[in-house]
This record gives C-alpha cells, structure tokens and sequence, in this order.
C-alpha cells in the first residue's frame, strides 16, 4: 500500500504544541494551500485547508522555528479518525501527519507581522565578499 502526502502553503496560524500524558509532544497546524486553477464564476483561485499533526522532534521544531505566514512544505501520510459524539453521531477527521516539515521560504523574507515581504532578499550567501579585495579571478 501507498499513503504519501506532500503539500507546500501558507501556515495560518501560528503551530499549538502540547504534549500527552506520557510526555510525547505534539503539534498541530493549518495549511493554506493555493489551487491551481480559476474558479469559472469568480475568476479567482480557490484555496484549500489542510490540518497537520507532527509528533516529537518534529512538533517541537515546528513550534520552535515555524509561525503565521510562514511558507512550509510537509511530507506525510494521510490520515483518517473515527469519533462518536455525545449524541452518538459519528464524525470523521481527515488530516496529514506530518514525517518532515520543511521551510519553504527564508526568515529574512518575512516582516515582524509574520506577512511575506513583497520583494524577497535574492537566495545565495554572499557575506563577507568585499569589491575591494584582490580576488584570484
């Protein structure tokens, strides 16, 4: 059997982490995530919500390193719960469990509100390259 899921969107809010009664933390969190296509009515891309739920090393640097806005890619399975309500009515949860998250854009390119900047820092690390040295080439 197969079960592979790899999403790449916009978290919507920043991740919530707790933890079980065994201490095993757990984090869980919204993707944004842009579809492809226009709707024919409204002319706009629609957009879909995905939950995500991360165990262990990979909660605790969700929570450490990931917020609101920020661009991430999950790899994952896809995962289905069963619950009975208190009026005996079944309901389904359908969410990803995330195996790895990935950043998908640098801290830089983001605003202390958590938004993208509109113009974002070229990629490459060109620290400490001065014009005024004499350079081998």
């Amino acid at each position: 059997m197969l079960n592979t899921v790899t999403i790449m969107g916009r978290m919507t809010a920043d991740p919530e982490l707790r933890h079980t009664q065994s201490g095993v933390a757990v984090a869980t969190f919204r993707l944004a995530v842009d579809r492809d296509f226009k709707d024919k009515e409204t002319g706009e891309k629609g957009v879909d919500f995905f939950p995500v739920v991360c165990w262990r090393g990979t909660a605790e640097f969700v929570s450490r390193f990931l917020a609101k806005g920020r661009l991430v890619a999950v790899c994952g399975r896809l995962q289905v719960r069963e619950y009975t309500t208190k009026d005996g009515d079944k309901r389904y949860i359908t969410e990803i469990v995330a195996d790895n998250v990935y950043f998908g854009d640098a801290k830089r390119d983001h605003t202390d509100d958590g938004a993208a900047d509109p113009a974002p820092a070229p990629s490459g690390n060109f620290e400490g390259v001065n014009d005024d040295d004499d350079l081998p080439f």
